[in-house]
């Protein structure tokens, strides 16, 4: 994992068979909890948006609408079909008033202190390293975006950074890594 250049800081998770182990581990826990890792890491929005949306917010619709905690910034964000698939099949039972992320102490949703633990445990269990977090769930996201599409400028406008260099630093990709491709390079 990249070297953390902060204590806040977490790594993104790189290995698919990684996330398919924390996905299979987490369905055995809890659905919620699954839930709540698969929608982090395909929506690419911050734990604090994620955890108080209802269902009305995802349901039959392409787009995500939020107003981001954070930057106050309303964003409108189209969902993967993978999402949306997840999306339909964990709110078949539910109405459209339910939080997604109900939480099993009182009437709110989860809190973030509660998806920090779910992330973080399960990333324990599955013996992933490095530094995880909720927000690893973004980053994940991103990582993964950045190598399918090589599009830079694109999760940049996804994420609202303000240059490429900072959301390149953000997902992970560091000296080390431009190192190993340049090693293979070859013309």
């Amino acid at each position: 994992m990249a070297a953390n250049q902060g204590q806040n800081t977490v790594d993104p998770i790189r290995d698919p068979e990684q996330i398919r182990a924390m996905k299979e581990y987490l369905l055995h826990q809890s659905y919620r909890d699954y839930f709540l890792f698969t929608f982090g890491i395909n929506s690419g929005l911050r734990i604090s948006d994620i955890i108080g949306l209802r269902v009305m917010d995802v349901r039959n619709t392409d787009y995500l609408r939020i107003k981001e905690k954070k930057t106050s910034k309303v964003r409108k964000i189209r969902m993967t079909g993978a999402l949306k698939q997840e999306i339909e099949k964990y709110t078949r039972q539910m109405a459209d008033s339910d939080l997604l992320f109900p939480s099993r102490k009182g009437k709110g949703p989860i809190g973030r202190e509660t998806a920090w633990r779910v992330v973080n445990s399960a990333a324990r269990a599955c013996d992933i390293g490095g530094s995880i977090g909720t927000h690893t769930m973004r980053k994940t996201f991103g990582y993964h975006f950045y190598q399918q599409t090589k599009d830079v400028a694109m999760l940049q406008q996804i994420f609202g950074h303000s240059a490429p260099s900072v959301t390149l630093r953000y997902i992970g990709i560091n000296d080390e890594m431009v190192d190993q491709v340049l090693e293979r390079f070859s013309l």
